[in-house]
């Protein structure tokens, strides 16, 4: 088991995506900067796609230019195409996911393209963004289920992530985007991702609490060695180009888990929980975390 979790914030970007009511970049900047105070080091900040796809995110180039920076923080940006990096970069971002749908029919869905032509296009981007200097990671999403072609076999998987390795990214994730995996199937999934990336690449793990199986399957990636997990505060999230895909695990869940674990994640519950209560205020409308409500262990 990992000694300790990296939680990678992602509700400036997958928790907003699929809201109905988009956040003012000002609001975006203060989500950040609250997430920074509650000790999220690394921050999925935006998502350098096209503003007529994800209206939400339109103002990625604004919120990269008015972010203010923190030693020892990094901001991630989501890109799926040059024109997307060329906009990471010029907004000097310090890392870039690069996602490759798992299945031909969401890939097309999400990004216009087959599966291989996403690893192709993934390959490029992520030579470009090492020239630059930049942290990269591909995201395989659909990993364990795809809403339009059901079941991924565990052999098509293999070959996208053989593909993926060739890509020769700084790190690899699998995404559960669409919340049916299992934690005897993330543990499947990840030991045959392990055995084809190496030792020496990390892994990280992305998932939804769609059929609240979230928080388990967070304990199965740890179980496995998995120290990087991307959650979202409050649960927020969801994917626009895949039908009923819910929130993002909560991050708030996650660091209560982990704290009675007594395995450390850096993050301070209570600041967590009241940007949860303060983001339901801006989206006016409650978050699925539990944390809010429950609280944490009686004192």
């Amino acid at each position: 088991m990992s000694p300790s979790v990296e939680i990678l914030e992602v509700s400036p970007r997958d928790g907003l995506q699929n809201e109905d009511r988009v956040l003012s970049t000002e609001d975006k900047v203060e989500l950040v900067e609250r997430a920074v105070r509650s000790g999220a080091r690394r921050i999925e900040v935006t998502s350098f796609v096209n503003p007529s796809r994800v209206p939400q995110l339109a103002d990625a180039d604004d919120l990269m230019a008015a972010l203010p920076r923190h030693e020892g923080v990094t901001y991630a940006g989501l890109v799926m195409n040059r024109r997307g990096l060329d906009r990471a970069l010029a907004g000097r971002v310090d890392e870039i996911d690069v996602v490759v749908v798992a299945t031909d029919t969401f890939c097309r869905r999400n990004q216009a393209m087959s599966t291989a032509e996403a690893c192709d296009t993934a390959a490029e981007l992520v030579l470009e963004a090492k020239a630059a200097g930049v942290f990269t990671t591909i995201t395989i999403g659909a990993s364990f289920g795809c809403p339009f072609e059901g079941e991924v076999p565990l052999d098509r998987l293999r070959d996208v992530v053989r593909r993926v390795v060739d890509a020769g990214p700084d790190e690899v994730a699998l995404a559960d985007t669409i919340g049916v995996a299992v934690p005897s199937e993330v543990k499947e999934r990840l030991e045959m991702t392990r055995e084809l990336v190496g030792l020496e690449t990390p892994l990280r793990l992305h998932l939804h609490d769609t059929r609240h199986t979230g928080v388990a399957n967070a304990v199965a990636a740890v179980e496995s060695g998995v120290c990087t997990l991307d959650a979202s505060i409050g649960g927020a999230g969801g994917c626009p180009f895949a039908p009923n895909a819910t929130g993002n695990v909560a991050t708030e869940d996650l660091v209560y888990l982990f704290d009675r674990m007594g395995i450390p994640t850096g993050l301070a519950l209570a600041a967590i929980t009241d940007t949860v209560a303060w983001l339901e205020h801006r989206l006016s409308k409650p978050l699925p975390g539990a944390l809010l409500r429950a609280g944490g262990f009686p004192d």
